[in-house]
């Protein structure tokens, strides 16, 4: 509920935008002048979610993707200042700087990609932090029905991911886990 409440009163400012009206017409664009493509991606109940640890969404290949392949991109929206990403674990972080000050909330299916252990992933984000923009990549061959997972760069240290990080990382030794801090 905390994350829903600190998210108000962005919705909020955002809201008048998000209604179109009935006489708005729309132009199609080529797919290079496209800012936001998830047509290779769907989102279904996570292969991960069970009675343990809750029900939750995950990403899905909706085709066979080839390493290298280009699986979705789309656009970051930044939230006011102030906003502690650290309590909420449905945004992303949206900058190099730590502690990190500047977050943010993805579009199309980025915000359910589930994460793994570094190394492990079958795609990497790609963030241009300056265009307000990422693209995501197939790090390995995936095929169509895969989930699909990356790393997040925040697993290690965000407060709100502690109980990931430690689930993620449970199999590790703890030479691997320590030097993974």
């Amino acid at each position: 509920l905390f994350c829903t409440a600190q998210l108000q009163p962005f919705f909020e400012s955002i809201n008048a935008s998000l209604f179109l009206t009935s006489s708005t017409t729309f132009k199609m664009t080529s797919h290079a002048e496209t800012k936001i493509d998830c047509s290779k991606v769907y989102v279904k109940q996570s292969t991960f979610s069970n009675e343990d640890t809750g029900m939750f969404d995950g990403a899905f290949a909706a085709c066979d993707i080839k390493e290298g392949e280009l699986v979705e991109k789309g656009l970051m929206r930044r939230l006011p200042e102030g906003f502690d990403g650290n309590t909420c674990p449905y945004i992303f972080t949206w900058s190099t700087e730590r502690p990190n000050k500047t977050w943010g909330m993805g579009s199309g299916c980025a915000p359910y990609y589930n994460t793994c252990k570094e190394g492990t992933a079958n795609t990497k984000m790609v963030r241009f932090f300056d265009e307000d923009r990422f693209e995501i990549y197939a790090t390995r061959d995936i095929k169509a029905g895969d989930e699909l997972l990356h790393t997040y760069i925040s697993l290690k240290w965000r407060t709100c991911f502690q109980e990931l990080n430690e689930i993620v990382h449970a199999n590790s030794d703890d030479s691997e886990h320590k030097s993974e801090s």
